[in-house]
């Protein structure tokens, strides 16, 4: 919980004294990983899904208790945040709000995105399916990435999401569909 909570520190220069206790991402992390996660991982049913569904209401943050997510994760305003059962989020990681870490169909299995540590994903971007973004990458507000893979250490932007940056150089790549 601390990381999370110098998160919030370290990525928003507003907040001010003691007022990360008022952080809707805060709110929703500390259930998920101390409540809603640990008993779905002992597999107790309905009750975590009602857990996430109420933190939902308050929040406007839905997060799946079957989600895995890293320490030091920061939601920033939150409102419409979604992830998926299957997700997985790295360290360090950054969500702006209307973010969606969502699934493609109906299928079992994994059928959300594998998020790596020191990801930054802008307000609205939309990543879908069993995807992988490599760590240290920055996804663009708005962007839009389907079963696709994305590279370490790069900028992704647009919808489609292209490839703008990597390893700190300018460039213009296509993404490549994961099979």
């Amino acid at each position: 919980m601390f990381e999370d909570i110098k998160a919030i520190y370290k990525n928003d220069p507003s907040v001010k004294n003691i007022e990360f206790i008022l952080y809707p991402g805060l709110h929703s992390i500390i259930i998920h990983r101390y409540i809603s996660h640990p008993l779905y991982q002992i597999k107790i049913p309905f009750i975590p899904r009602l857990i996430s569904q109420i933190m939902r209401v308050i929040t406007g943050i839905e997060i799946h208790p079957g989600a895995e997510i890293g320490r030091g994760i920061f939601i920033d305003h939150g409102m419409g945040i979604v992830i998926g059962e299957t997700a997985e989020i790295g360290k360090n990681c950054i969500l702006y709000h209307n973010v969606t870490l969502g699934g493609t169909g109906k299928g079992r299995g994994k059928r959300h995105p594998t998020i790596g540590d020191n990801v930054i994903i802008g307000t609205g971007a939309i990543l879908l399916g069993a995807i992988e973004v490599g760590s240290n990458v920055k996804i663009g507000a708005d962007t839009f990435i389907i079963n696709k893979k994305v590279p370490s250490n790069s900028t992704v932007v647009g919808t489609p999401g292209k490839v703008v940056k990597l390893n700190g150089k300018k460039v213009n790549i296509e993404l490549k569909k994961i099979n």
